[in-house]
């Protein structure tokens, strides 16, 4: 039981550690930004597409989740202030997707299927983040100042994270 026990217990740590600089990643990718109003354009989707399509669902979430967990402690990780303020300002709709993006992305399973789990996500992030913002905004300059702006730079984005993944998981095969 013991060579059990410490195998489950190494494979544990590795996960956390992997999850761990995974959030740094993501973490890095806040602060390479465009400055906008409400919401700065990052490179965030990307990273998040990257991660969900290279780790998978689970540890994507789980660095998504500690990620957040280091800006609610007042690390400086996200693009737009520190702390748990952040988690319930204007961009809060943004990390909550990124948070389903990670999941959706991280089950596809190939080539077009990554891609079509990518729009979907992208989708799922908008719709999160449009929805709250609009508590700040209203739902037309949510519309206006959180979406429009991004979607070329998100498709660029998304087609480039989906290209490296291809390598990547090529590569490691």
């Amino acid at each position: 039981m013991t060579a059990i026990t410490s195998s489950l217990r190494s494979r544990q740590l590795s996960f956390v550690v992997r999850a761990l600089g995974l959030s740094l990643l993501i973490a890095a990718s806040a602060h390479v930004s465009v400055p906008f109003w409400p919401v700065p354009m990052t490179l965030q989707t990307f990273a998040v597409m990257l991660i969900a399509a290279t780790a998978g669902s689970a540890l994507g979430f789980a660095a998504m989740m500690a990620y957040l967990a280091e800006g609610a402690l007042g690390l400086p990780v996200f693009a737009s202030g520190v702390g748990v303020a952040v988690l319930v300002g204007p961009a809060a709709g943004y990390l909550a997707g990124m948070v389903a993006a990670m999941v959706i992305v991280g089950t596809a399973r190939g080539g077009l299927q990554t891609a079509i789990g990518m729009l979907a996500a992208g989708c799922v992030i908008y719709l999160a983040g449009a929805a709250w913002l609009a508590q700040f905004v209203g739902i037309d300059r949510a519309l206006a100042v959180g979406v429009m702006p991004f979607l070329l730079g998100d498709l660029v984005k998304m087609a480039l994270a989906w290209t490296v993944a291809r390598v990547a998981l090529r590569s490691q095969a």
